[in-house]
């Protein structure tokens, strides 16, 4: 034992004659010290924590170069590689991590940093439970800021921007006939149902470079990336039926959803102003298929839908009225496809195809109109680190017209145009700590149809202000080629223009969030003529001009008050535009000064019930008055619409739905007609534009079918 024992004592001396002793401080990038903070070497079982001071030490008996970890919650890991013998007396400051939930985000516009998300995002629930949106996206979408209420279109108009100045895109690709079509003093509705999008991102100026063609503002659809169930959807409703199944297998699946509806039964029971002498009816149905595959997924989605109608609506220049009919047929394929690379490379592609056909009659004329566009999108995108993210990409789009137009006097015309643009785009996200952040871009874009190209510089920047608020600035330079109904006619034009500025602050609090933006657009080379509508004979040029400025505010809470929802909303907008047929610059007749929305859902769970209310309130829009000297003279009177929606709860998979629009049917005037020529008393006698109803009623049924037998349509109403 006594020749054993001084043998042990020196394996034990050599042992620890061997060992490395690693020590240092851990800091902020304040210097101040960071308590907790896990500091071992990799691979091995040798480490500690820093104490209260920020100091670390321990031993190791590894050798040679070893790769030293410094890692603690809300900071970046720190790596350093070195000799053992060299880690001593360390000094090693870590930076904020920027991924987590309190870092600054890019809020004015749709711009992004870190892939978190900082503008107005509604889900499907939001979309079909608020009561005057009457389950179409849109029409949820103007209860937000920055948004104008044009009752008698019902297309977004967005900061003094017409309707076809917002572009609607689902996943990332461009849909060309977003909206079905209509005739005068009828709102038209979006064509797509919210059931199977998981997210609505809007955004009312600001965008990323990523998104061209759209002067005021831009929509964002994304279909589901996987369903969790499946399940079958049934709807009855007094305008129509609804079906939507969805299958899901090991790595797809499949969603359906179909819809007929027909307005002649409501019509029978709710009379309207129109003489119908065919109601209203659309067949409709969508689908998408998702298929993962071993880096990526891909998704094709397509939606059709056949509607026609025909009525006579009153004219205060014809006696008999203006006959109108409409027959459409529109079908929409999207394939999209996105996959993580190899060294933090992300690859998002596809492409869409529309094709739409239109047949319109007017009294004795008659229109056909054919559309067939295309859109393809190729983007890469490099995650440098969580600090620096470049995206850039290509797009093609084109679009061939043609429109055939007769009467009884005229002969057959035929007429249309190709608009073919090209465009490329860079993006770079540059996230300097939890605090600030920018965002820079560029867009370049070639049309071929006006043989021009443009340049639009983008950027965005953020800095928090404080633990729950920020400030957001943005700016960006957007074009858009003219509309088709002026293309149509003549393309020897350039294309359109403006600039956005958008100063933004955001305080968001456990389930409250407040929003405040102003903002400034300044419009160029809009394009002017000398007729009352576009047509061969008419004079154009690109010499239009206008401003749209104002203050949008927002205010969402779903915390305070127990079980309620809610949401205020109010914009105001100074706007004047010199452009189309304008003799001077005026106010648009689409254009209000005020518009305020409060939108309120109350679940009570002693009635197995959800109720709710919209209530809209809108200044008047200018018109103009032959009576008077001037153009665009006066104003209507102010709109108002209080709308109210109740889901009851039959049992768990069954759902009965009540809503009415306007209730205190208010009596809205969307504007004046005038006759075109005077009285004898030398005066234009006129008629009030109303809507067709001042009340629309509902009432469905619905039942969902699933697997785990709990899930019910309640968050799709």
């Amino acid at each position: 034992m006594k020749a054993v024992l001084p043998i042990i004592i020196t394996l034990l001396s050599l042992q620890l004659s061997g060992q490395n002793t690693i020590s240092g401080t851990v800091t902020d990038n304040k210097n101040n010290p960071i308590a907790g903070a896990n500091v071992y070497l990799e691979g091995t079982y040798d480490g500690n924590t820093t104490n209260a001071t920020g100091a670390f030490t321990f031993t190791t008996n590894e050798t040679g170069t070893q790769v030293l970890i410094v890692s603690f919650v809300s900071y970046e890991s720190y790596q350093m590689a070195s000799e053992v013998r060299t880690l001593k007396n360390l000094k090693i400051q870590l930076r904020d991590d920027v991924n987590t939930l309190d870092t600054v985000v890019l809020s004015a516009g749709t711009f992004a940093a870190g892939d978190n998300s900082k503008v107005s995002v509604l889900k499907p629930l939001d979309v079909v439970t608020t009561a005057s949106a009457l389950g179409d996206f849109v029409g949820a979408l103007q209860t937000l800021p920055g948004t104008t209420t044009v009752a008698e279109d019902g297309r977004l108009f967005v900061r003094g921007g017409a309707a076809e100045e917002t572009q609607i895109f689902i996943d990332g690709i461009r849909v060309f006939t977003p909206y079905t079509p209509t005739t005068n003093n009828i709102p038209t509705r979006g064509r797509y149902s919210p059931f199977l999008f998981d997210g609505i991102t809007f955004s009312t100026g600001g965008y990323s470079a990523e998104y061209g063609q759209a002067l005021s503002s831009i929509l964002l659809l994304n279909t589901i990336d996987e369903p969790d169930q499946e399940k079958t959807d049934i709807g009855l409703m007094s305008v129509g039926a609804s079906l939507g199944n969805t299958q899901k297998w090991d790595k797809s699946a499949l969603s359906v959803n179909a819809s007929y509806i027909n307005l002649a039964p409501y019509l029978e029971v709710f009379k309207d102003r129109n003489e119908w002498v065919k109601p209203f009816q659309t067949g409709s149905g969508e689908a998408v298929y998702r298929q993962q595959t071993n880096s990526g997924l891909l998704k094709l989605y397509t939606a059709f839908d056949a509607s026609n109608f025909e009525l006579i609506q009153e004219d205060i220049n014809s006696p008999a009225g203006m006959r109108f009919k409409l027959n459409n047929n529109n079908l929409y394929f999207n394939g999209s496809y996105e996959a993580k690379l190899q060294n933090r490379w992300t690859l998002a592609t596809g492409f869409s195809y529309t094709h739409a056909n239109t047949n319109t009659g007017i009294n004795t004329s008659a229109i056909e109109a054919t559309e067939n566009s295309l859109h393809s999108k190729f983007k890469l995108r490099k995650s440098f680190s969580n600090r620096f993210k470049l995206n850039f990409g290509a797009e093609y789009l084109a679009t061939a017209f043609n429109e055939d137009y007769q009467d009884e006097v005229t002969a057959p015309v035929d007429y249309g145009f190709n608009n073919n643009i090209s465009a490329i785009f860079s993006e770079a996200d540059i996230i300097f700590s939890r605090k600030l952040a920018l965002k820079v871009g560029v867009r370049a874009e070639k049309s071929a149809l006006l043989n021009e190209m443009s340049i639009s510089p983008r950027a965005s920047f953020a800095y928090k202000t404080g633990k729950r608020s920020q400030l957001s600035l943005a700016y960006g330079d957007f074009y858009q080629n003219p509309n088709s109904a002026i293309l149509k006619f003549e393309q020897d034009l350039k294309a359109e223009h403006t600039q956005h500025y958008i100063l933004n602050y955001q305080y968001n609090n456990d389930g409250r969030i407040f929003r405040a933006e102003s903002y400034y657009k300044n419009y160029t080379h809009l394009v002017k003529y000398d007729t009352e509508f576009t047509g061969f004979e008419s004079n154009y040029n690109n010499q239009g001009s206008g401003f749209a400025k104002g203050l949008d505010l927002f205010y969402r809470d779903n915390k305070s008050i127990k079980n309620i929802d809610y949401w205020v909303s109010y914009s105001f907008l100074d706007t004047k535009r010199d452009y189309r047929n304008f003799p001077i610059a005026a106010q648009p007749n689409f254009a209000n000064a005020h518009n305020l929305s409060v939108v309120g859902k109350y679940w009570i769970s002693d009635w197995k019930s959800q109720v709710g209310f919209s209530y809209a309130l809108a200044s008047g829009r200018p018109y103009t008055n032959p009576n008077l000297d001037g153009f665009l003279n006066e104003k209507t009177k102010s709109y108002s619409n209080l709308s109210v929606n109740w889901a009851y709860l039959l049992s768990q998979q069954k759902i009965l739905y009540f809503s009415i629009n306007n209730v205190l049917a208010t009596k809205n005037v969307n504007g004046y007609q005038y006759a075109n020529t005077a009285d004898g008393n030398n005066n234009f006698a006129r008629r009030a534009l109303r809507p067709a109803a001042d009340q629309f009623f509902f009432v469905g049924f619905f039942w969902t079918i699933s697997e785990k037998g709990t899930d019910n349509q309640l968050d799709n109403l």
